[in-house]
């Protein structure tokens, strides 16, 4: 039996490979797009802790987390509750996202949104851009480092933000290499989809000043929030905590602190 991830990439570069799309006129068509909003600032330009509220319906793991959930609705309680940015899954196979999803969510708020995909493709950086997202993210672990360069260096001059995922010290210089500006370390393991609460603690340090700090995965409560935050981290993303929460708002404000 494949890896969650080896099974998650097969698909996403099984369809890349049958893209027929000319890459040129969609680029063109992007450029055209309306300003996007500043992402990285939103992270960096803040007296607090940042938190990237996410919008997800299930994950491969533990399946569906909310199913129904209203991304207008939870992207304006996101808002009311503090978040500094909206990170939306717009993968449809395992994670029941949709570009709708993200393009429902960024216009109930003012909030830059993440798009959260595996991408892989230049396809992939420019749909993101059309799609009206504001940043993308770039997972090391699934990108040859000349891909990631390359992948990083269009969505830049694209106006997109770009959020490089990392989860070692090895894969932080790769995202060093390609000019990462806010980096992630994911807690969790995308071998086999589980939490190390521990692994942000460990690799934060490695992380050179002036870059924006990002916390993925693993962050329950406020505790674990405010731990990251005297480590370093300029934000967390934090999902399942918020999408399985009868009060989003008020799990927003706990986080925080």
């Amino acid at each position: 039996m494949g890896t969650y991830l080896a099974k998650i990439l097969d698909w996403h570069y099984r369809r890349a490979a049958l893209e027929t799309r000319p890459l040129d006129r969609l680029i063109a068509k992007a450029v055209e797009c309306p300003p996007t909003r500043p992402f990285r600032s939103a992270l960096a330009d803040r007296d607090r802790l940042a938190v990237i509220s996410e919008i997800k319906r299930r994950s491969p793991s533990k399946g569906y987390l909310n199913a129904d959930l209203d991304p207008a609705l939870l992207a304006k309680q996101y808002e009311a509750g503090g978040a500094a940015c909206l990170s939306v899954l717009t993968d449809h196979e395992f994670f029941g996202g949709s570009a709708a999803d993200l393009q429902a969510a960024r216009e109930a708020c003012s909030l830059p949104v993440l798009r959260k995909d595996f991408t892989v493709s230049a396809h992939d950086v420019v749909d993101a851009r059309i799609m009206g997202a504001d940043c993308v993210l770039l997972i090391a672990s699934a990108l040859q480092s000349c891909a990631l360069g390359d992948l990083h260096a269009l969505a830049t001059e694209l106006g997109l933000d770009v959020l490089v995922e990392i989860h070692d010290e090895e894969e932080l210089e790769v995202a060093l290499e390609a000019d990462a500006t806010v980096i992630g370390v994911n807690q969790r393991d995308l071998i086999t989809f589980e939490v190390d609460h521990e692994r942000a603690l460990r690799v934060g340090g490695s992380i050179p000043d002036g870059i924006v700090k990002v916390a993925e995965s693993g962050v329950r409560h406020g505790a674990d929030a405010r731990a990251l935050q005297e480590a370093g981290f300029d934000a967390v993303l934090v999902g399942e905590t918020l999408v399985t929460s009868s009060d989003p708002t008020r799990a927003i404000v706990e986080l925080i602190g």
